[in-house]
């Protein structure tokens, strides 16, 4: 066996050198042939052109294929890269979107704020709203100005429509206000065109009701609520919101102010409003007073 294997050994050598010589041989005669510039020759050359280039469509198809699929392939690439391009501009035209919407909005807030016509005599200062603080058993919010901004407890708060509460808490640089919806706000209001007056009571819900009206007879659903004046609690005339009435007749003011998204608040400054520094005498007389200062009533 290792003898007929080393025989034909001896055989593929001399063949292998035989056909690369042949071969050689045909390249050479190919390259004189179409190196020469001769009528016949170049009448030659069509022909084999002719005869063997058509023949040749399949052995050419799987190269254009491939062709066709490295350029389809580089197209991908380059589609894939723009769609990743415009992801990432579409999440920036999303983020300027979004502020643009809130710019839009506060801007909204601003005119609102401008457009509210009050008493000449009423100056103001405009604070945002830093938190909200509403719970069940409490509602108010926080704004960024306070005492160094002049702010005063007991000064009235509005939004761009109507009224919201009032200060009560002065820091330094923030302030607290009371919403008319807190269980302890009490607001007198005056009811038109009737000039009916009552009390508007928080309840913790965005319709108060309204309570200690003389003739509620005379009080119609969709009658303008505005604030009294009386107690120099608020100044008269601040729009508070419209008369309705909830499934058990009772009387409620639907709130002129978005309670829901409360952005900035007007405190407007109530130069006439008197400051109570202490708690005042007692309406009876004093037991330590002298007896010779008494009023000693008649008979």
């Amino acid at each position: 066996m290792a003898r007929d294997r080393t025989q034909g050994e001896d055989y593929v050598g001399p063949l292998k050198r035989l056909l690369l010589g042949v071969l050689v041989l045909c390249l050479i005669g190919i390259f004189l042939v179409w190196r020469i510039d001769s009528p016949r020759v170049e009448r030659f050359r069509a022909q084999v052109v002719d005869t063997v280039v058509p023949n040749f469509d399949w052995a050419l198809a799987p190269v254009t294929a491939s062709v066709n699929l490295l350029r389809d392939f580089q197209s991908y690439q380059r589609m894939a890269q723009q769609n990743r391009e415009l992801r990432r501009e579409l999440q920036q035209m999303k983020a300027w979107k979004e502020a643009a919407l809130q710019l839009e909005q506060e801007n909204a807030r601003l005119l609102d704020l401008n457009n509210v016509r009050l008493d000449p005599q009423l100056t103001y200062v405009t604070g945002v709203v830093m938190a909200d603080s509403g719970s069940p058993f409490r509602q108010s919010v926080l704004l960024n100005i306070g005492a160094r901004d002049g702010i005063v407890d007991g000064w009235a708060a509005m939004d761009g429509i109507g009224l919201v509460g009032r200060i009560s808490g002065v820091g330094d640089s923030t302030s607290r206000v009371i919403l008319l919806t807190d269980s302890s706000s009490r607001i007198p209001a005056v009811i038109q065109p009737s000039g009916q007056t009552g009390l508007i009571v928080g309840d913790n819900t965005l319709a108060p009701p309204i309570d200690f009206l003389e003739t509620p007879d005379q009080v119609r659903p969709g009658d303008r609520v505005v604030s009294s004046g009386d107690g120099g609690v608020f100044p008269s005339g601040l729009l508070i919101g419209q008369v309705a009435t909830d499934p058990d007749g009772r009387l409620r003011v639907r709130l002129a102010a978005d309670y829901e998204r409360l952005e900035f608040l007007r405190v407007l400054r109530d130069h006439g409003h008197q400051r109570i520094l202490s708690h005042g005498d007692l309406v009876i007389p004093d037991s330590t007073a002298p007896a010779s200062t008494r009023e000693v009533p008649d008979g």
